[in-house]
């Protein structure tokens, strides 16, 4: 309740926050603020923008990404406002454990704990923006769902002088949840610096992340059958594998996880860089603009990450954990697990220009050092190193031809040795109609987790020897922006493909597997205002593989769109969305890992949602009936009138969101 308490205290200040943004693009230089121009006119930029954009326009750029980007404001796909892509799902409630309906595999060498079942809510550094402004700017979010589910944002930016700027962003979710013992919140924190001298000589990042996901583990329903019982009013009387001494009542301000796993992500990293060149200025309007066009770079990076990985059981029940998941324990004793692990990475690296006006073209070589270091019990420790180098090549040309990115990293010492990752990119616009085409490939090499090595304090059986698992991957895409239309192909090679076997058991799949993936994503003219949104995925994998996931995966919306009365901004309309049957992983709460099933077929219905989308000037809402096929029963033959997420975890039922997204300009 104070967490709650303090979160509306905050959105109450902020709320009072008159703001005003005048983005400007990245350049060698800051460009001054215009206050008008000889006739007394305002020279802001964003007095002419697109009608179907949002009230501001605001660029940025990616942690280890030059290229300038503006901040998505359409209000068509309401999954750009929520911490799950559709492509991914929970355990039927938001903040539950996830897995992707599409295959994926890790292709990052060096460190891993193994535990992934909370990354999809996480913000994360490939993803942390930074951004430079005229004027402050303020996002705030709120959305509320069925059953007291409850979402929060805030968002945050602004320059204090021409040369720093900093960001925050805030995320607090709460779910109580649908059954019992499936309460989960999510706390995300993510601040940004960024500073640079007068003279562009110097520049300095900053970024500080904080993840904690904390849910509920019920094990899953005991009697699923139950759900679909005419004389059942509320699923939450439904008795659970996990949890059982919990609350009998659903309490949506409850942030207590009694039974159930808590993950915690927190990275520091600072980034230094000093440049040799050309220095050069301009003069506009009496002011003298400095430039400086980088030749050869210094720089240093060095990073701090913690991780914890927790499952408690305060209260647990002999009983159940035998029968349900073969799992025994000592009677009278609470049930817990813990892993923490401690990474620290520093590396050095020179970067070359060969053109003075052009930073995307450039040639980087560097080398670092990693310490790793974990309490696998009050009485045992562990650590290690690693040495590994570096290096990428990047010629992004002015004449919109082939664009090329080629990187790679390679661990040349320590617990990681021979793991490495290479990458190349090709890309190209076609056409002045902006149609692209890109091609990419990667080969991956990497040890396995440390989870499943037996470094762990969680019940795994560890793999019974040691292969490093080699991944290709291998890529084409063509696509057209303005006409929302985008086909992509994809092929992977694996070898030593490591997963679960069981609920306990780590296992490696000696043998090459093959997966073959192709999407197409078009956008439909109907009538004037009348779209169709089409997203498929088609997918196969070796027939013999440990691997289950559906043939097809499909999004459909049919949305009336435009813009009315000269400020509303409209979308509504239906979305499906469907996946073909196939046998689910299974998930075991104690380990928390999904892991390879092969009795349970997974049917479901399309999940059909009704959508109202609007956007009046700054102003953005959001109200959504999801699940739709749920009102309506149906025989044994077509599934259950509840779908399912894994086996005996039910999906929502008929399910109400609203939300409202606001930014303040100054």
């Amino acid at each position: 309740m104070f967490i709650v308490k303090r979160i509306l205290f905050f959105l109450f200040i902020f709320t009072f926050v008159q703001v005003e943004v005048c983005a400007q693009n990245f350049g060698n230089a800051l460009r001054p603020i215009n206050k008008g121009n000889a006739n007394g006119q305002s020279t802001d930029s964003l007095q002419k923008r697109d009608q179907n954009a949002d009230s501001i326009t605001l660029f940025y750029k990616l942690y280890n990404n030059n290229d300038i980007r503006k901040l998505d404001s359409s209000i068509n796909d309401f999954f750009v406002h929520y911490p799950l892509p559709y492509t991914t799902y929970n355990l039927g409630n938001l903040g539950t454990a996830t897995k992707s309906y599409l295959f994926s595999t890790q292709k990052k060498g060096g460190f891993d704990a193994g535990f992934h079942a909370y990354d999809a809510y996480s913000y994360t550094l490939a993803a942390t923006p930074f951004y430079q402004t005229t004027r402050p700017y303020t996002e705030l979010g709120y959305l509320l769902g069925g059953k007291g589910e409850q979402l929060i944002e805030v968002k945050h930016t602004q320059n204090k002088t021409q040369q720093l700027n900093f960001s925050f962003d805030y995320r607090f979710s709460n779910s109580p949840g649908n059954v019992k013992n499936q309460n989960a919140n999510l706390n995300n924190m993510r601040i940004t610096a960024h500073f640079q001298s007068k003279r562009k000589r110097y520049e300095s990042y900053f970024v500080m992340l904080a993840n904690k996901a904390a849910s509920s583990e019920n094990g899953g329903l005991v009697k699923a059958a139950l759900l679909d019982s005419l004389s059942l009013n509320n699923p939450y009387e439904l008795e659970t594998r996990l949890g059982v001494s919990g609350a009998s009542f659903r309490n949506p301000f409850n942030t207590t996880i009694a039974t159930g796993s808590t993950y915690k992500n927190n990275t520091y990293l600072w980034r230094q860089t000093y440049d040799l060149g050309q220095k050069d200025s301009i003069v506009k309007d009496t002011v003298v603009i400095h430039l400086f066009y980088p030749r050869l770079r210094f720089q240093n990076e060095v990073k701090l990450e913690s991780n914890q990985f927790v499952f408690e059981d305060r209260s647990p029940n002999e009983k159940n954990y035998l029968q349900y998941f073969n799992y025994i324990y000592k009677p009278n004793a609470s049930l817990k697990f813990v892993d923490n692990w401690n990474l620290v990475t520093n590396d050095f690296s020179l970067i070359s220009y060969p053109q003075k006006n052009n930073a995307n073209q450039f040639l980087q070589i560097g080398s670092g050092y990693a310490h790793l270091a974990t309490t696998l019990s009050n009485l045992q420790s562990w650590s290690d190193y690693d040495l590994y180098g570096f290096g990428t090549y990047k010629n992004k040309t002015r004449n919109q031809l082939w664009d090329l990115l080629a990187s790679g990293k390679l661990y040349l010492n320590g617990y990681h040795a021979g793991d490495y990752d290479a990458q190349f990119y090709l890309s190209r616009v076609l056409n002045a109609k902006g149609t692209y085409l890109k091609i990419a490939f990667q080969n991956s090499n990497r040890t396995p987790s440390t989870n499943y090595l037996g470094l762990t304090q969680f019940p795994i059986n560890a793999l019974k020897g040691i292969k490093k698992e080699n991944t290709v991957d291998m890529n084409g895409e063509l696509g057209n922006a303005a006409k929302g239309f985008r086909i992509s192909f994809n092929y992977q090679l694996i070898n030593n493909y490591n997963y679960f076997s069981s609920g306990f058991q780590a296992a490696v799949y000696t043998k090459p597997i093959s997966y073959i993936s192709s999407l197409l994503a078009n956008k439909i003219k109907i009538s004037r205002h009348w779209n169709w949104y089409n997203e498929t995925t088609l997918q196969v994998v070796d027939a013999s593989a440990p691997i289950h996931i559906p043939l097809i995966l499909s999004r459909q919306r049919l949305a009336f769109e435009g813009n009315f009365y000269k400020n509303l901004n409209l979308s509504t309309g239906l979305e499906m969305i469907y996946h073909t049957d196939f046998k689910v992983d299974d998930y075991m709460p104690m380990t928390g890992q999904f892991y390879l099933q092969n009795s349970y077929m997974l049917h479901n219905r399309p999940t059909a949602n009704a959508f109202l989308h609007f956007m009046i000037k700054r102003f953005k809402g959001y109200i959504r009936l999801e699940n739709l096929n749920t009102l309506i029963p149906t025989s044994n033959s077509l599934g259950n009138t509840y779908n399912f997420t894994a086996k005996n975890y039910p999906g929502t039922g008929t399910w109400f969101r609203v939300g409202i997204w606001w930014n303040f300009i100054n």
